[in-house]
C-alpha cells in the first residue's frame, strides 16, 4: 500500500547527509549471501514443517510404509529387490543375537529413503504444476480442458490436510523476465505521459542501455534467481524499506479501519480485551499452522512466508540500515495510555488470559490516576523521527532504560488506549471519517510505537483500528489477520448485555506493570525535536474517506467487467478531471504466486485508458464509442495485472537491474531516469479474503471498511479502496495540505462523478442512484452517503451480535 512512497524515495548508495557510501561487497558475494539467507530460512522452516507434519504425505505415511515393508519381509517377499540385503551388509555386525535388529534397521533405512524419494517427487511434480499460469490468462468464468486437467492434478498432489506452509517448498521461483520485453513494456507505459521529444530521448537511452549494460546486469540477476529463493524480494525489503532514512509515519505505515457503521460495544476496555484475545488466538493458530494457505480463485496457493513475522516483531533503527527483530514468542503486550507505558501479561500458568481478564487489566490502566513522567508522554515520537536520529537516541536509551525499552520492543504488539473517540458520527459524518483516518495514520505523533509490526488502537468510544509498519509484510497479510480479529471478537467472543466481555474477572491477577524511563537531558531534547517534526508531518496530511453507495461489485459483474479494472480506469478519469493531465499511476499487486514473492507495480495509466478519458471529455463522442473504448481500457488493465502477477511486470525487474548496477558501479542513464520517476497517483485495492467469516446479506454493516496510506509524492495522491459487500465501495484518499495542486476532498468528488459517468454508459445514460443505508444527511460532504437508519439501528447499536 504505502510502498510507492518508499519505492520512489530509496537511495541505495546515499547516506542521510547525502554522501556516497560504497556498496563494497562484490556482486557475486552479495548473490552468495542472498542465497545463504534463503537456505537458512528453508532449513528452519523444514524442521518446523517436519515437527508439525506439513508434507504432501504426512510423517504417518512413513510408519505405514515401514509397516508394509516389514509385513512383506515377514511374508518372505522383498519389495526392495535386494537393496535391504545390501544395507544389512553395510551395517555393523553386532553378533548373531542382533541379526533381527539389523533387519529392522535396514528396513527402516530403506523405508526412509523410499519415503524421502516419494516426498521429493511430490514436491517436484507440484512445483512443475504450480509453474503453469495458463489459467490466469483465460477469460473470467471460462476454464479450458488443460486447466481443468491441471487443477485436478494440483488437488491430487496437494494432499488432503493442507496447513499454512504446506506449499512453500513446492512454489516455483519468480522468473526473471526478458530484459528486452521489460524495456519495451516500460516505453509503452510512459508513452501516454511524455511529449514526443521526451519519449524519443527516453527511447534513445533505453536502446543504449540494451546495447551496453543490459546483458551483464541480466546475467547477474539470472545467477541470483538460480541460487536465492527470490531474485528481488530481499533487495526490495532492504533497499526500499530498511535503508530508507525517512520517518515511518505517513511515509511507510498504513492503517486498517474498524466496522464503518457498527461499534459492538462502547466500553473501551472491553473492546480492547476481546480484540487482544482474538489477535492472540490468531497467533496461536499461526504458530500451529492451522491457518489455511490462501488459494487464489480457490485453486492456486500463494506464498505464506510473510505470515511468519506478524507478531513479536520490531523494526530496529540503525545508522545506515534498520533491521527486523523477530522473537519466537512473547507473552505480553505493551500498552500506552495518557503518556504512560505499561507491560500487560497475556498468559497465566493455565494459558491465554480470557477476554474478561484482559478487559480487567486494561480497565486498571484506564483507572490509574498517576501522571506521566517528564517527556515520557512524548517518548514514542522518536519512532516517528528520521531513522538516523532515532538510531542514535536509541543507543543511549538502551543504556538508560534497557528494561522498559525491551518490554516495548519485545512485546507481541503495541496497544494504544486513546483518550479521544473516533469513527462515523451522525452530526458530521464526512469530517468524522476523515479525522478517524488521520488518527489511525498518524495520531498525535507520539501515541504510536511505529517500529512495532502493528499497533492496535482502541478509542475511548470502543472504536478500533490498526497502524501497520510496512517492511515485514504487505497489506493482504495484516488484512487477513484483521478480518479474523473483527469476526472473532464480535461474533464468536461477543459481549454481555452491559457491553463487557463475557466471563468473570480475575481479581488475583497482578496489576499491569508501569514502565519507568530514565531520560537524561540529551534524550529529552531529541524527543522535543522529534515531536515537532511528527506534529508537522501529521498536520500536513489531508485524509478523506467516503463510502460510495450508488453501486458496487455486483453491478460491475453484471456488466461482465473486472471490478478492479473498472475502478482503476474510472480513477484515471477522476484524476484527469482533477489535474487536467495524465500521470504515472502506481497500483500494487501481489507476486505471491512465487516463493517469497511480495509485490509488483501495475502501471494503470495506459494509452487505452487515456483514449477513453479523452473520449469522455469530448462531447462529440457517442456513448457506444465511449463504451467500446472503456472495454478496451479494462482489457488492457487486466492484461497488465495478469502479467504482473505472473512475474512479467516492469518495475521490480528494473529495480533489481538498478541495484546490480549500483553494486557494479556501472552507471546507466536509463536506469537513473527510471528511478527518478514520481508516482503522483498511488493506488491499491484492499482485498476481502475471508468473506465466509461475515454474513454480508443478513448483517451488511459488519464488514471491514478497509484502510489507507499516505501519498507517494508531495504533490500526489494516495488512493485505496475496498468493495464492501456487493453494493458499496469505500475509498480512502490522502494528500499533502502543503501542496497547492492536490485536495483529497476534491478528488473524492471527481471519483464519485467518474464512477457514475462510467456506470451510465451501461445504463442507457442513467446514473445509478445510491442505495440508502439509512437517514441521509443534508451535508454529508460526499454526495449520497448516509448513516444507519432506525430500522437497522438495533443492529448498529447492539453491544454484541452473534450468528
Amino acid at each position: 500500500m504505502a510502498e510507492a512512497h518508499q519505492a520512489v524515495g530509496f537511495r541505495p548508495s546515499m547516506t542521510s547527509d547525502g554522501a556516497e557510501v560504497e556498496l563494497s561487497a562484490p556482486m557475486l558475494q552479495e548473490i552468495y549471501l542472498s542465497g545463504l539467507r534463503s537456505w537458512k530460512r528453508h532449513l528452519a522452516r523444514f524442521w518446523n514443517d517436519f515437527l508439525t507434519g506439513v508434507f504432501p504425505a504426512s510423517p504417518l505415511s512413513w510408519l505405514f510404509l515401514f509397516s508394509a515393508i516389514q509385513l512383506a519381509w515377514f511374508l518372505q517377499l522383498d519389495p526392495s529387490l535386494g537393496l535391504m540385503e545390501k544395507i544389512k551388509e553395510l551395517l555393523p555386525d553386532w553378533g548373531g543375537q542382533h541379526h533381527r535388529l539389523r533387519g529392522v534397521l535396514a528396513a527402516a533405512l530403506f523405508a526412509s529413503c523410499l519415503w524421502g524419494a516419494l516426498i521429493f517427487t511430490l514436491h517436484v511434480a507440484l512445483r512443475l504444476l504450480l509453474s503453469y499460469h495458463g489459467w490466469l490468462l483465460e477469460p473470467h468464468g471460462a476454464m479450458s480442458s488443460p486447466t481443468k486437467t491441471w487443477l485436478a492434478l494440483v488437488r491430487i498432489f496437494s494432499g488432503r490436510k493442507t496447513m499454512l506452509f504446506s506449499y512453500q517448498r513446492s512454489l516455483p521461483r519468480q522468473p526473471v523476465p526478458s530484459v528486452q520485453d521489460t524495456v519495451r513494456k516500460y516505453l509503452e507505459s510512459v508513452r501516454p505521459i511524455l511529449s514526443d521529444e521526451d519519449f524519443d530521448w527516453t527511447s534513445v537511452l533505453a536502446q543504449e542501455f540494451l546495447r551496453l549494460q543490459a546483458s551483464l546486469l541480466q546475467w547477474y540477476l539470472q545467477l541470483k534467481s538460480w541460487w536465492a529463493s527470490n531474485y528481488v524480494s530481499d533487495w526490495w525489503e532492504e533497499f526500499v524499506y530498511l535503508r530508507s532514512r525517512h520517518s515511518l509515519m505517513v511515509n511507510s505505515n498504513y492503517y486498517m479501519m474498524d466496522f464503518l457503521y457498527v461499534t459492538p460495544t462502547p466500553v473501551q476496555a472491553a473492546r480492547a480485551g476481546n480484540a487482544v484475545h482474538a489477535l492472540l488466538l490468531y497467533r496461536h493458530r499461526l504458530n500451529r499452522q492451522e491457518i489455511l494457505p490462501t488459494l487464489l480463485m480457490g485453486m492456486r496457493p500463494l506464498c505464506s512466508a510473510q505470515y511468519e513475522k506478524i507478531f513479536n516483531t520490531t523494526r530496529i533503527p540503525g545508522l545506515q540500515k534498520d533491521h527486523i527483530r523477530h522473537l519466537r514468542d512473547s507473552r505480553h503486550v505493551a500498552v500506552f495510555h495518557r503518556g504512560r507505558f505499561f507491560r500487560v501479561g497475556t498468559h497465566s500458568p493455565s494459558g491465554l488470559l480470557s477476554p474478561r481478564a484482559l478487559e480487567q487489566q486494561f480497565q486498571r490502566i484506564l483507572d490509574d490516576p498517576s501522571p506521566a513522567c517528564p517527556q515520557e508522554e512524548h517518548l514514542a515520537a522518536l519512532t516517528a523521527a528520521p531513522r538516523d536520529m532515532w538510531a542514535q537516541v536509541r543507543s543511549s536509551l538502551k543504556i538508560q532504560a534497557e528494561d522498559a525499552l525491551e518490554a516495548v520492543e519485545g512485546a507481541a504488539f503495541f496497544v494504544s488506549l486513546d483518550s479521544e473517540p473516533a469513527g462515523l458520527t451522525r452530526e458530521d459524518p464526512a469530517a468524522s471519517l476523515d479525522a478517524y483516518a488521520r488518527a489511525l495514520l498518524a495520531g498525535r505523533g507520539h501515541d504510536r510505537w511505529f517500529d512495532k509490526s502493528f499497533t492496535l488502537i482502541v478509542f475511548s468510544n470502543g472504536k478500533l483500528g490498526l497502524s501497520v509498519e510496512h517492511s515485514w509484510a504487505d497489506c493482504p497479510i495484516s488484512g487477513h489477520m484483521w478480518e479474523f480479529t473483527l469476526a472473532t471478537e464480535c461474533f464468536q467472543l461477543g459481549y454481555s448485555a452491559d457491553g463487557h466481555c463475557k466471563g468473570h474477572p480475575e481479581p488475583s491477577l497482578p496489576q499491569p506493570q508501569r514502565l519507568h524511563w530514565d531520560l537524561p537531558e540529551k534524550i529529552r531534547l531529541s524527543i522535543s525535536l522529534a515531536l515537532r517534526g511528527a506534529k508537522t508531518l501529521s498536520g500536513n496530511i489531508d485524509c478523506h474517506v467516503f463510502p460510495f453507495s450508488h453501486f458496487g461489485k455486483s453491478f460491475i459483474k453484471r456488466c461482465h467487467l473486472s471490478s478492479d479494472s473498472f475502478t482503476q480506469v474510472a480513477l484515471q478519469l477522476a484524476h484527469f478531471r482533477d489535474r487536467g493531465e495524465f500521470c504515472l499511476t502506481y497500483e500494487s499487486t501481489m507476486t505471491r504466486l512465487f516463493l517469497e514473492g511480495r509485490t509488483e507495480t501495475v502501471r494503470s495509466c495506459t494509452r487505452e485508458a487515456c483514449n477513453f478519458v479523452r473520449a469522455m471529455e469530448d462531447k462529440e463522442k457517442t456513448e457506444p464509442q465511449r463504451r467500446a473504448l472503456f472495454r478496451l481500457a479494462v482489457e488492457k488493465h487486466q492484461a497488465l495485472l495478469k502479467a504482473a502477477m505472473s512475474g512479467q511486470g516492469v518495475d521490480r525487474h528494473l529495480f533489481a537491474l538498478y541495484i546490480v548496477s549500483q553494486f557494479l558501479h556501472l552507471r546507466s542513464p536509463f536506469l537513473d531516469q527510471v528511478h527518478s520517476e514520481q508516482w503522483q497517483l498511488a493506488t491499491s485495492q484492499i482485498p476481502v479474503q475471508q468473506i465466509h467469516l461475515f454474513d454480508v446479506h443478513n448483517y451488511p454493516d459488519y464488514v471491514s471498511s478497509g484502510g489507507g496510506f499516505g501519498p507517494a509524492d508531495d504533490h500526489g495522491y494516495g488512493v485505496s479502496y475496498i468493495f464492501m459487500g456487493d453494493d458499496t465501495i469505500t475509498f480512502h484518499i490522502s494528500s499533502k495540505k502543503s501542496s497547492t495542486k492536490t485536495d483529497s476532498h476534491r478528488l473524492g468528488q471527481h471519483i464519485e462523478d467518474a464512477l457514475l459517468d462510467v456506470a451510465s454508459l451501461f445504463q442507457e445514460g442513467q446514473r445509478p442512484k445510491p442505495r440508502c443505508r439509512g437517514l441521509p444527511e443534508e451535508d454529508s460532504g460526499h454526495g449520497g452517503s448516509c448513516l444507519p437508519c432506525h430500522k437497522r439501528g438495533s443492529k448498529a447499536t447492539t453491544k454484541s451480535t452473534n450468528y
